[in-house]
């Protein structure tokens, strides 16, 4: 991308195993864009995790519905209640990537 720099200028920000409702973010925001995620699943029987705006669940995905590996989730959504949050199981691991109000 020759002469382009950060031509998307997303953030990134790692959520590490057994978190609840880590703010994605400085201190998240209503409009906070969440781009994409990125799930990298270590132990099926404790892999659950959500993804919340705010207090309102957007994705749920309980244990042993994912088999060890790396997953993404496309969201391209921004934040209609307040910051964007992520909790995670023992056996997973979250990238979030979007643009986060620091």
């Amino acid at each position: 991308m020759s002469g382009i720099q950060n031509p998307f200028n997303y953030q990134y920000e790692t959520v590490a195993a057994s978190q609840t409702a880590q703010v994605l973010g400085g201190t998240g925001a209503v409009g906070d864009n969440l781009h994409r995620i990125v799930v990298n699943v270590t132990a099926t029987a404790t892999s659950a995790f959500s993804i919340l705006d705010n207090a309102t669940t957007i994705l749920s995905v309980a244990n042993s519905v994912l088999a060890n590996g790396v997953y993404t989730y496309q969201f391209d959504v921004a934040s209609q209640s307040g910051a964007w949050k992520v909790t995670t199981g023992a056996g997973v691991q979250v990238i979030g990537i979007g643009k986060f109000t620091q």
